[in-house]
């Protein structure tokens, strides 16, 4: 309706009709959705497309929707940059990208994910750093009754070096080459929570929009159901409706009224939580635009199932772990072998813990360097390594299996769930469509007489319903599909 900025739907074959005073403007085209602004058109172009639509319809195979912007449509979207250089408080225009690009800048998950990928990289330098040279200095002073020594078998000593290097040691290595593969899964884990960032904030954008352009819609039912109200009142009065018929133009109302609330309840919570992705304050306003989802969206279901067997971050995870316990098992059974390490000491010794009574010759310096082997003739440890390494390969194998399985079935069964929504999405925009061409037909037969306006303003109703229920089954539609592109790890590459 016209002074309500909400979208229209194409009509074929239909000319310019008036309605309420203002001229509804009806096009066609060749097929697709296209969207076309109503709203802050200049005079020459009103009078062209005025003059278009006079000559006489145009044919066309698919009818679509025409969008018409909310007052947010029409501000500039700015670059994310920019926006955090905005006013604390001043409003903020955003598009989808440029929200998730924010979203990726600021998002507390991604910094909290980071954080771990760091930590498991350095906890996998732990068992590495053992084949690396360790130098330590100590000193075992101290009083000694008899034989000098320390608990630990050691000669007390002023001060003493330690150098120690493992060369050969099969378990402790595989043990390594895990916590590496590990570290290396945090990575992917990493990209998970990213894409997680992405369809959160994109969904949250896309509702948000739907939110503000459905109370848009709401506000404008409100003058429907007030004069709807105003007419059944006056024609009870005269005598023509039974009270019933009050109560009902009254419940109406209140529903309408009972539904602006609950969005508005709804807009706010999306506001909040866009804000904190974004890293906004909470007094910055947000505006948003109606957006569809970029065309790279837009996958075979063939092609989405050879994807997610090489990009879904749980399948991914599946194979890491696989390759981690594989290591594992690989330095178990390794450990039958010899280990060998490199080991130097120097000590410095003092004479009054009485080295002279109980040995021929007192050296204060002392060195020793050499290799340290170690040969398993028997070990039960070695044995029970093994074999709960073998469980733990067998397991990770298993679960693989099993997620294989399970992401071909749920990018299948998406698809179809998307096919669902589309064929949903066309649905409600036929009955929207046919609503429209009602009110025409109302809006004709009010101006020859022969129904009364409560009759039109009940179609205009009936044609605000349509409109959210096609909002709906769009938003709906844009939600299978971003869940359809996570799980076949397809997500990121569609803003890159």
């Amino acid at each position: 309706m016209e002074g309500r900025g909400k979208p229209l739907p194409i009509e074929l074959g239909v000319g310019a009709k008036r309605r309420s005073g203002g001229m509804r403007k009806t096009i066609a085209v060749a097929g697709g959705a296209a969207f076309a602004l109503l709203s802050g058109v200049t005079c020459g172009a009103a009078l062209a497309l005025g003059a278009l639509l006079l000559g006489g319809t145009v044919s066309a195979q698919t009818a679509a929707v025409v969008q018409t912007p909310s007052p947010q449509a029409t501000a500039t979207a700015q670059p994310a940059g920019a926006a955090a250089g905005e006013q604390q408080g001043a409003p903020v225009a955003l598009t989808l990208k440029s929200a998730i690009e924010m979203a990726l800048r600021n998002s507390k998950d991604i910094q909290i994910a980071r954080l771990q990928a760091s930590l498991a990289t350095h906890a996998s330098q732990v068992s590495k750093a053992q084949f690396l040279p360790n130098l330590y200095a100590g000193s075992g002073a101290g009083y000694t009754y008899g034989i000098p020594e320390t608990p630990g078998g050691r000669a007390p000593s002023l001060f003493n070096f330690t150098y120690t290097e493992q060369v050969f040691n099969e378990p402790l290595k595989g043990q390594g080459k895990e916590l590496e593969e590990e570290a290396r899964s945090q990575k992917i884990v990493l990209e998970d929570v990213k894409n997680s960032v992405i369809e959160r904030t994109a969904m949250a954008y896309l509702e948000l929009a739907k939110v503000r352009h459905s109370l848009e819609l709401l506000r404008g039912e409100q003058e429907s159901t007030d004069k709807i109200l105003q007419v059944t009142q006056e024609r009870q009065g005269e005598g023509y409706e039974l009270p019933l018929e009050v109560t009902k133009a009254q419940l109406t109302k209140a529903q309408v009224t009972q539904k602006i609330l609950l969005l508005e309840g709804r807009e706010d919570e999306l506001a909040v939580f866009l804000q904190g992705q974004l890293g906004l304050g909470q007094e910055q306003a947000i505006e948003v635009t109606p957006e569809e989802l970029p065309g790279e969206a837009e996958q075979e279901g063939a092609n989405l199932v050879a994807m997610a067997m090489q990009n879904n971050a749980g399948l991914l995870l599946a194979e890491s772990d696989v390759r981690a316990k594989e290591f594992r098992l690989k330095g178990e059974k390794r450990g039958v072998f010899p280990t060998l390490e490199l080991v130097s000491t120097y000590s410095r010794l003092a004479n009054f813990n009485n080295y002279s009574e109980f040995y021929k010759k007192f050296q204060s310096n002392n060195f020793n360097a050499g290799v340290q082997v170690q040969v398993p003739l028997f070990s039960a440890k070695t044995r029970e390594d093994i074999g709960l390494a073998k469980i733990n390969l067998e397991t990770s194998q298993a679960t693989l299996a099993s997620k294989r399985t399970q992401v071909s079935a749920e990018v299948r069964q998406k698809t179809r769930h998307l096919r669902e929504r589309d064929a949903a999405k066309e649905v409600a925009r036929l009955e929207l469509q046919l609503a429209q061409q009602n009110i025409d037909v109302l809006q004709t037969q009010y101006s020859e007489g022969k129904v009364n306006l409560r009759e039109v303003e009940r179609a205009r109703l009936e044609e605000n319903d349509r409109w959210m229920a096609y909002l709906d089954a769009n938003f709906q539609r844009q939600q299978a599909q971003l869940d359809l592109l996570r799980t076949a790890g397809q997500l990121d590459k569609v803003w890159q």
